[in-house]
């Protein structure tokens, strides 16, 4: 059962300070944030309980404690906070809730794309007006198997939040009149950029941004 909180809106300056973002790649390439070695670039995100995280073999373990992760290190996001798409590789190894929380930021708030929540299968945001990943437009159930990588992209722009399993679209709402916060917690610790998994211990392989287009979305 997810019993984590995860941050009431975070104030706005808290987007701001991490606005500005590096040089993006040309032609909405796929960016690396992963040298697959080592958390360069990243830190361990301040949890109380957390567990350790390490790095081996081209994978970053994510150990079980409360919440566990790891954040963007630098006073500055990589990339904007909107007009972008990030993708992940990730697998639950060990454990029965969330493997991936992944924060991010929206405009001048920030959200969370939760895989695999409440007992192992909620997936959504948190949050949208207020209600949580387990309880908005966004909720669906999936059974996540143990041990098996998952692709998940997630695409921000200034009026939509869409999100992908794989090839598979599972979340696309509009945000241009909703609320967009964090839950009440310490996944405010994750900002502005972070990746977290829950009593679960998770595998993340890649981790990668690109800039999508003004207009008409972004490239498939």
């Amino acid at each position: 059962m997810l019993v984590f909180g995860a941050a009431v809106l975070a104030p706005g300056s808290l987007a701001a300070q991490a606005a500005r973002p590096a040089a993006a790649p040309a032609g909405g390439e796929w960016r690396s944030l992963f040298d697959g070695k080592s958390l360069a670039g990243w830190k361990e995100s301040d949890f109380f309980g957390a567990g350790k995280v390490t790095v081996d073999a081209g994978v970053i373990t994510i150990g079980s404690g409360a919440l566990t992760g790891i954040s963007w290190a630098a006073s500055s996001l990589p990339f904007p906070t909107s007009g972008y798409e990030v993708r992940i590789e990730a697998a639950r190894l060990k454990g029965s809730d969330f493997f991936a929380g992944i924060t991010y930021p929206v405009g001048d708030s920030f959200c969370t794309w939760i895989n695999g929540g409440w007992g192992g299968e909620v997936v959504g945001l948190s949050s949208i007006d207020g209600a949580d990943a387990s309880m908005n437009e966004t909720t669906s159930n999936r059974k996540f198997e143990l041990g098996r990588w998952y692709s998940l992209r997630l695409r921000v722009t200034p009026t939509t939040i869409s999100a992908w399993i794989g090839d598979e679209l599972v979340i696309e709402v509009a945000i241009d009149k909703k609320w967009i916060a964090l839950r009440e917690g310490d996944i405010d610790r994750s900002i502005p950029f972070g990746i977290a998994a829950y009593s679960t211990v998770a595998g993340v392989r890649k981790i990668e941004w690109r800039p999508v287009a003004p207009a008409n979305g972004a490239a498939r």
